[in-house]
């Protein structure tokens, strides 16, 4: 199976994209879904079909998907929003407001995780193809399940013991709603499987990060932010699609000093990314809307190779023996020095770049010695250890 997440920046064309690779998927004869996690959905737009809520075929082994935040948090997350909506009540919050404020913030990212998990599970599907919202909320939902994981580990056991015994005191002395045994249940189970849905996009065999992009300076440097994030959080990234380059059948005058421009961001493109292979889509002479124009352009950007290949093979993060000691090496592309922050404690290292920061579990191995040095070389954060 393969899970193939494509993001970048809004408006670089990544809808598009996603919804021609898994059209061509499905022409190949793989069983595939496409889904969007992005709240404003265009997925339908781009295939120029009704999508709802749950899985429809709307085409040959092609089934496609509109993850609906409510009604998803509704499936996976209904007992914990209800306690959470009875203590706005409580409060004197009217019913209508409860229920809209009770909606806490990444719980549309988490729903999304969890389909993600559901269909992966299913065994239904060959390739499961993810139209993600724009690389901010791609990040956060891409580092949400480790996140659960450290807080299922460290936190929640001391909340669910200090509820157990708070509890008798505090209806004796208030009627404020008190969270129960099922409410608590429900958050570990969630938890739980986040932690299947990190197992999974950390695979680097089974799942891939695509980054979309135009040849414009700003949008480069988003995806290079991008890059180095999908790396901090241990995932891999096998392929850039360069979208929007005007062809060189284009010879008016008009558009020589934007094709000019492309060209130099071309060679930014290449020199930011390489090795990752980089495959380029023109700029259409009409709207890539349908399953023609779709199809039209699968057969442009993968030509005669497989779009659920795996383009590049190359580990984000790897522990390496030296002397006595191991040297922890993540690839952290385009991040300064004075830009990277470390932090230990106990078996876990904190990495921080800019304002992204991940707790990273040491392995046994690692989590009895001490950090000796760290250094940026080449592209990698290496971490010593004796």
């Amino acid at each position: 199976m393969r899970i193939i997440l494509y993001t970048g920046k809004g408006g670089v064309g990544k809808t598009s994209v996603a919804a021609a690779t898994a059209l061509r998927c499905a022409d190949m004869g793989y069983r595939t879904i496409v889904l969007s996690t992005d709240a404003a959905h265009s997925l339908a737009d781009s295939f120029d079909l009704q999508i709802g809520k749950e899985p429809i075929e709307i085409a040959p082994k092609l089934n496609a998907q509109e993850i609906d935040v409510l009604y998803q948090m509704d499936k996976y997350w209904g007992k914990v929003q209800e306690y959470f909506r009875s203590i706005l009540q409580w409060r004197g919050v009217d019913e209508l407001i409860a229920d809209e404020v009770s909606v806490l913030p990444g719980m549309d990212e988490l729903a999304s995780l969890l389909q993600i998990v559901y269909l992966a599970e299913s065994g239904k599907y060959d390739v499961i193809v993810v139209d993600c919202a724009p690389t901010g909320e791609t990040l956060k939902l891409l580092s949400l399940p480790e996140v659960a994981r450290w807080y299922l580990t460290h936190i929640f056991p001391v909340e669910r013991m200090a509820a157990r015994f708070a509890s008798p005191l505090m209806r004796a002395v208030t009627d404020i709603p008190l969270p129960d045994d099922q409410v608590f249940e429900t958050i570990k189970e969630l938890i739980q499987q986040l932690d299947r849905m990190h197992t999974l996009l950390s695979d680097t065999k089974t799942s891939s990060v695509r980054l979309v992009l135009n040849p414009e300076k700003m949008v480069i440097k988003e995806a290079t932010r991008t890059f180095t994030y999908i790396n901090l959080y241990g995932f891999a990234c096998d392929l850039i699609v360069n979208n929007r380059v005007l062809p060189d059948s284009v010879t008016d005058t008009y558009f020589a000093a934007l094709k000019d421009a492309q060209a130099r961001y071309g060679q930014m493109i290449h020199e930011s990314f390489a090795p990752v292979p980089i495959f380029k889509v023109p700029f259409f002479e009409q709207e890539v809307v349908g399953l023609e124009m779709l199809r039209r352009m699968a057969h442009i950007l993968y030509a005669d190779a497989d779009p659920a290949a795996l383009f590049y093979d190359g580990s984000p993060q790897e522990i390496v023996k030296n002397g006595k000691g191991y040297l922890l090496k993540m690839k952290l592309p385009f991040a300064a020095k004075s830009d990277v922050h470390l932090t230990r404690a106990g078996d876990e290292l904190a990495i921080s770049v800019g304002n992204f920061r991940r707790n990273a579990i040491l392995p046994r191995a690692l989590a009895a010695l001490q950090v000796q040095k760290a250094k940026m070389e080449e592209g990698k954060l290496v971490v010593s250890f004796a």
